[in-house]
């Protein structure tokens, strides 16, 4: 984690930074969402930043401005409650682990425990799973107001806007889709393909294992420069302590670190991270179904649209890209979503440990 500070603070802290980052990514949330949802037979005209810009024109376009942040009201929602549970359950296992009450190791050492990469893999893997079903329900409701109307963006001929017009689809409010995804699942429905998100939530706990590793380098970092630095000889530099590994980090450190260790999750997970949205927003039932037609090329839509029929007489030649379908925009998502929730988050709480000092001051005053 970012700091050493109690699990409730660190858990009010990360919650509102997820918020706020939410808040602030969430047009490319949508981006992402429409470009893992498009047929794969259709390209955009340009990839990546050039994409992202296309659809929300086309969105803003066709649905207003307002559109960009259909959703944002129950994801955010989704992202306090996760966020909260996931960084309370993740800092209050680790403070078990590091004070030798909760380790793969059985040791009578006094000494703090440091967690090895599989003990912060698992603690995180533990959180993830905690948070994620409390959010789930909500992550439904958020993916089907995102897979609304989903226009075909190639198309931009005035006849064919036309009668997109006409046979769209009005936009469905909360409360309606909430009543149809239990009428079509009843109450677990709620829980559609929570299987592929149980595997997802080793997203947040490789971002915080790699995290850990980036803290660690850059104390090592900090400890080597002030070394080569000191004016006081080279025994006085060997007998000088090393950073401390356990302290925060400074907020560009928290953004970069953050960004980058959920960036290499993002990339090691994302065939997982596309099925489930396929999944939840389709009939498709299956995981290993929703992958083997990325993988061909192939993808039969969402609810809101009939099957795409089979072309006889076209072969399919099995590509691994299509399981990155809206990589790259997801990339660029998740490392200025993660950046912002952990600069925020050291934000707060600076702030509460300032608050709490100047308190402790006029007590003792």
């Amino acid at each position: 984690m970012t700091s050493t500070l109690p699990p409730l603070v660190q858990a009010f802290s990360g919650a509102l930074g997820s918020a706020a980052a939410n808040t602030f990514t969430y047009p490319l949330d949508l981006v992402v969402t429409k470009l893992q949802l498009q047929d794969p037979k259709r390209k955009l005209k340009g990839d990546g930043i050039l994409g992202a810009v296309q659809v929300l024109r086309q969105i803003a376009h066709k649905h207003g401005w307002r559109a960009v942040y259909n959703g944002l009201w129950p994801d955010t929602c989704a992202t306090l409650l996760s966020s909260f549970f996931y960084f309370y359950c993740y800092s209050f296992l680790r403070s078990l682990s590091t004070r030798r009450k909760l380790s793969l190791r059985g040791s009578t050492s006094l000494k703090p425990h440091k967690p090895s990469l599989l003990e912060e893999l698992l603690l995180g893997f533990i959180a993830g799973v905690a948070s994620r079903a409390i959010s789930t329900p909500l992550n439904m409701v958020t993916l089907q107001l995102q897979a609304q109307n989903e226009d075909d963006p190639h198309n931009n001929s005035q006849s064919s806007e036309e009668e997109s017009d006409s046979s769209r689809k009005p936009v469905e409010s909360v409360p309606d889709i909430v009543k149809d995804i239990y009428s079509k699942g009843g109450l677990m429905g709620f829980w559609r393909g929570f299987q592929t998100t149980t595997l997802l939530s080793l997203t947040p706990s490789i971002t915080m294992a790699f995290l850990q590793l980036f803290r660690r380098l850059v104390s090592i970092l900090k400890s080597t420069s002030q070394d080569l630095l000191s004016t006081r000889g080279l025994k006085s530099a060997m007998a000088a302590k090393p950073a401390n590994p356990n302290q925060n980090m400074h907020p560009w450190e928290a953004f970069f670190g953050g960004a980058i260790s959920n960036s290499i999750a993002i990339i090691l997970l994302y065939p997982l991270i596309l099925a489930k949205t396929r999944v939840q927003t389709s009939d498709e039932t299956r995981m290993t179904q929703v992958l083997t037609q990325a993988l061909n090329g192939t993808y039969r839509g969402s609810r809101a649209r009939p099957p795409i029929e089979k072309v006889v007489g076209i072969e399919k030649t099995p590509s691994i890209s299509g399981l990155y379908q809206g990589l790259d925009m997801k990339l660029v998502k998740g490392f200025f979503s993660q950046g912002v929730t952990l600069l925020v988050k050291g934000r707060i709480e600076q702030a509460i440990v300032v608050l709490y000092l100047m308190q402790l001051a006029k007590s003792r005053s």
